[in-house]
C-alpha cells in the first residue's frame, strides 16, 4: 500500500512515509478538494515531479485525518521561498515539512509553533562530489578518520555515508526557516567517531550570529538505497 506509515513521535509530532508507486491520474482523486490543489501545481511539474508533489499532499491529508477528522481539511501551500504551509481549520494548522526522492514521500507535522525539518535522499555520488560546499573541516576530518575516502570514485558506503550528512544538513536547514544560511558555517554537525549504525541520531548546532542552539537529527534508511533525517524543536530554534 503507498502509505508505508505513520509514526507518532513525543510532542504531538507525526513522521508520515509514503511509497509512490502511483501515476497522478491515481493521487488526484484521493485529494478531498483536488480542485483547490490544481491552480497550484507548479508549472514544471512533469509525470513524475507531478506524482511526487500530489503523494505529499495525500499524505499530509491521511496524516491530518489521524488526528481530527473533518469534513473541510486544511489546503497545503507553499509560500514564495517554496516553504509548505497549511491553511484552514484552525484545529489543524500544524506545522508541516515535506520531502521527495525518487520513490519516497516523506512529511513531518506538528503542533503549531514547532521549529520542524524532514528530508529523505536517494544515494548518490552528488553529495560526495561536493562535499567540501557544505561540510567544514572539523566534520571533514572526523569523516576521514573511520576510512571514507577523501578523493576517488566513491563506493556504494561512501556515497550513502555523503548522502546521509547532506540530508542531515537539509533538515537542519529546513528547521532554521531562513534565507542566506552557509552550510559550513551555520548549520554544523557534531559528528562522533563511527562507523555509526543504520539508525540513530547525530548531534547538530545552529549558528546563527552570536546564537547558538544545539539539536539531535534522527536518521534511519526506509528502502535500501534511501536515507531520511528529521528533527522538530517545540519552539523556535533561536
Amino acid at each position: 500500500m503507498p502509505l508505508h506509515s505513520i509514526r507518532p513521535l513525543p510532542g504531538g509530532v507525526r513522521l508520515g512515509l509514503w511509497h509512490l508507486t502511483e501515476m497522478p491520474l491515481e493521487l488526484w482523486p484521493q485529494l478531498a478538494a483536488p480542485e483547490a490543489y490544481r491552480p497550484l501545481l507548479p508549472a514544471r511539474a512533469d509525470g513524475p515531479r507531478q506524482a511526487q508533489w500530489l503523494a505529499g499532499r495525500v499524505l499530509v491529508q491521511r496524516m491530518l485525518a489521524t488526528v481530527a477528522p473533518l469534513a473541510v481539511l486544511p489546503l497545503l501551500q507553499n509560500d514564495a521561498a517554496g516553504r509548505p504551509f497549511l491553511t484552514g481549520p484552525a484545529a489543524l494548522v500544524s506545522a508541516v515539512s515535506l520531502s521527495h526522492s525518487g520513490a519516497w514521500v516523506a512529511a513531518l507535522l506538528a503542533p503549531p509553533g514547532t521549529a520542524v525539518g524532514v528530508d529523505v535522499e536517494a544515494g548518490r555520488d552528488q553529495a560526495f562530489r561536493i562535499a567540501r560546499k557544505f561540510l567544514n573541516t572539523d566534520e571533514l576530518a572526523v569523516i576521514k578518520s573511520f576510512g571514507a575516502p577523501g578523493s576517488g570514485p566513491p563506493t556504494e558506503a561512501t556515497s550513502a555515508l555523503f548522502s546521509l550528512l547532506w540530508s542531515a544538513k537539509e533538515t537542519l536547514f529546513k528547521l532554521a526557516n531562513r534565507r542566506g544560511l552557509i552550510f559550513r558555517q551555520n548549520l554544523l554537525l557534531d559528528l562522533p567517531p563511527g562507523p555509526w549504525p543504520e539508525a540513530g541520531e547525530l548531534p547538530a548546532r545552529l549558528a546563527l550570529g552570536d546564537a547558538i542552539s544545539r539539536h539531535r537529527i534522527c536518521y534511519f534508511r526506509p528502502a535500501a538505497g534511501y536515507v531520511l533525517t528529521y528533527c522538530y524543536a517545540l519552539s523556535s530554534p533561536i
